[in-house]
């Protein structure tokens, strides 16, 4: 009877460990390669680039994306009127508030504002760019991580623009391959997905 009780007791441990372990969250850190070949939707700033790499820290507080855009060309179609990955139209301001000259072209390369950061904790994140607000927020759905980007600011009209980002991150089962499937509602919709690998 012992035994019996010892080994169910055993195998109870057990399964609370593996329940625990298959509960833990995907985690994204490293640093992220575009695959151009297998995304889709893409814009042509991201096409014309000679490389495209996203840095993602992440801890169990939160995850902070830094896009770096090398090479293409910055005039003409090369992303004009293209959004960065996360922030708000073009000629809105940056995300961050900082850097970047202001969300215009010239500030596109390297992501414009610095790296986007969200709360793990379910919170959602403001900030006040002194033209409008940027919201973040990011909510888990098993292993895929939903970002949530809601930006409101004034256009040069003075009329309110407001737009919002959903970005969708999964990870192959071997942690080597990132697919991002990003939504854009507002003034300028688009779908895009994006592949990355390490």
């Amino acid at each position: 009877m012992r035994k019996m009780i010892s080994a169910l007791g055993l195998s109870s441990a057990l399964i609370f460990t593996l329940a625990v372990h298959a509960a833990a969250p995907a985690n994204f850190a490293g640093t992220w390669t575009l695959d151009k070949s297998k995304s889709q939707g893409l814009n042509q700033r991201l096409q014309g680039a000679d490389s495209v790499t996203w840095t993602i820290g992440q801890d169990d507080k939160a995850i902070t994306i830094e896009e770096k855009v090398t090479g293409g060309q910055m005039g003409g179609g090369a992303g004009a009127g293209a959004p960065p990955a996360g922030g708000p139209p073009a000629g809105g301001p940056p995300p961050g508030g900082g850097g970047g000259g202001g969300g215009g072209r010239g500030g596109m390369m390297g992501g414009m504002g610095g790296p986007r950061s969200f709360n793990l904790d379910g919170n959602e994140a403001t900030t006040d760019t002194g033209r409008g607000k940027v919201a973040r927020k990011a909510s888990w759905s098993g292993n895929t991580l939903e970002l949530v980007t809601k930006s409101a600011f004034q256009g040069q009209d003075g009329a309110e623009i407001v737009s919002t980002i959903t970005e969708k991150f999964s990870l192959s089962t071997d942690g080597k391959t990132l697919t991002v499937t990003r939504k854009v509602e507002g003034p300028r919709p688009s779908d895009a997905t994006y592949v990355f690998t390490k």
